[in-house]
């Protein structure tokens, strides 16, 4: 089985990359799976929608060179897993511009006017928040609970792909930072075997 991991950190000794590497790890260890990194920030991945996107989405023409690119990345894939810093209770710009380009009416879904075809209901998806508030300032704001509705279900359940794990690690964590690194290594040793909540 295969897996994409995104992430979206300019910082490469950042807490962010740091979780990368352990998922990578986990991943590696039974030495059964594949897995490739999407480190959008030192690709200097260009999140902004431009008018070849606006293009695509109103009359179906062909995507950009770059999003067919990473569409490509995509089905390679069986699981796709995103480590991200909370930036503003939401992804960071790049990432969220790698959605808004990437996941295109035709590939990632249909909208025929009367029903959305989802299209992504192959790929799990893992999702690994990294915050910097103390988790009582997310349960008090409904922060967290905000995110998985813009997040797990308004993106990837519009695309039909199951959301598997959504995590969300702060500094506040007990055993933080390490806790998250087995965290993550754990996630990726047991990638293939978690299933969907009911």
């Amino acid at each position: 089985m295969h897996t994409l991991i995104v992430t979206a950190h300019p910082d490469h000794h950042s807490h962010t990359h740091a979780v990368v590497e352990q998922l990578v790890k986990g991943i590696s260890a039974s030495g059964q799976h594949s897995v490739e990194i999407a480190d959008l920030a030192a690709e200097q991945f260009d999140p902004r929608f431009n008018q070849a996107d606006v293009d695509q989405f109103k009359s179906g023409t062909v995507s950009p060179q770059d999003v067919l690119a990473e569409q490509q990345r995509l089905n390679r894939a069986d699981a796709l897993v995103l480590v991200y810093p909370i930036y503003w209770w939401s992804f960071p710009a790049q990432l969220k511009g790698w959605i808004d380009r990437v996941f295109t009416q035709g590939w990632a879904y249909d909208d025929t006017g009367e029903k959305v075809i989802k299209k992504l209901g192959h790929l799990q998806v893992h999702l690994l928040a990294l915050g910097a508030a103390n988790t009582r300032t997310y349960l008090r704001r409904g922060y967290f609970s905000s995110m998985r509705t813009q997040i797990d279900e308004g993106i990837f359940g519009y695309c039909g792909a199951p959301v598997i794990t959504s995590e969300l690690l702060l500094p506040s964590d007990e055993g933080y930072p390490d806790a998250h690194y087995a965290l993550a290594r754990q996630l990726g040793q047991r990638l293939f075997t978690l299933k969907e909540p009911a």
